[in-house]
């Protein structure tokens, strides 16, 4: 899986591309952390470039919510299509977070 982060307004963007399973799960982590670390708490995630995630990425997706929340902070996801969406909405994680279809649909929201 490749990561990158960029800043926008202050909000941040996490890109995702590839495949988040047990191997690389937890970079997704650190790069919440990191952001959380230097002061960013509004993080929008794009997934239009995640192919497959497997329930240690979804442990990851959730363990990132939950750094977020302890920070006042908030997040919002777009971009889930194939599977990773099939994923979310079977394991209930579409209505555990804020999905949007759009990353401008996230910043708009993050940025209210």
């Amino acid at each position: 899986m490749n990561i990158s982060t960029i800043i926008e307004n202050g909000l941040a963007v996490i890109n995702l591309q590839g495949r988040m399973d047990a191997v690389n799960a937890g970079e997704y982590q650190a790069a919440i952390d990191a952001l959380l670390r230097e002061g960013t708490v509004k993080i929008a995630v794009d997934f239009s470039g995640l192919e497959y995630i497997s329930s240690a990425g979804l442990r990851s997706i959730l363990m990132g919510g939950k750094m977020v929340a302890g920070k006042s902070g908030a997040l919002a996801l777009f971009g889930l299509g194939g599977m990773v969406k099939d994923v979310f909405d079977v394991s209930g994680f579409s209505t555990m977070f804020t999905v949007l279809e759009t990353r401008q649909d996230a910043l708009a929201h993050l940025g209210d």
